[in-house]
């Protein structure tokens, strides 16, 4: 049986897209989505509208936030250059957890202990509605790319 939006992560995302006024609220899946493929396949819409969590740790093991779309893999060297960093690496799941309170394949944008560096990728521009991961793996919620960057104070970039 899935879990419900009464999931403490979910209700802190639902607290912070309300507070910023967001239309979209968080929605549970029959499945758990871990992938941007699965949740593609689970809402019915492409994967390139899929706004994918990922956290990478920069050279000085700061926690930082890359959404990128479903569609494409972040290049690493590329992000690191835009973040300043000599390098990233792609954080394991007790950092991720650490650094967001959330599993990794349910890493909302949002409602983390305290907010991370965030890359928008400028590639979900092309979507009029995205979905991102809504703090549990059965989670999502709607949103936009412009709502994304100001959710998450983000920096569009060309992440891929």
């Amino acid at each position: 049986m899935p879990p419900t939006a009464d999931h403490p992560n979910c209700r802190a995302v639902d607290a912070v897209l309300e507070r910023a006024g967001a239309a979209g609220r968080v929605q549970i899946l029959t499945d758990a989505a871990p992938t941007a493929a699965a949740a593609a396949a689970l809402l019915g819409v492409e994967v390139g509208a899929i706004a994918n969590s990922l956290v990478f740790a920069t050279a000085q093991d700061e926690p930082v936030l890359v959404m990128t779309s479903g569609a494409h893999r972040v290049d690493l060297a590329k992000a690191a250059q835009l973040l300043g960093s000599a390098a990233l690496r792609r954080a394991d799941p007790e950092f991720v957890h650490a650094a967001t309170g959330q599993p990794i394949g349910g890493v909302a944008p949002v409602a983390h202990p305290t907010p991370l560096r965030t890359l928008v990728d400028e590639d979900l521009e092309r979507y009029p509605q995205l979905w991102a991961a809504g703090g549990i793996p059965h989670a999502v919620f709607p949103t936009t790319f412009h709502e994304l960057v100001r959710l998450t104070a983000g920096t569009p970039a060309a992440v891929a």
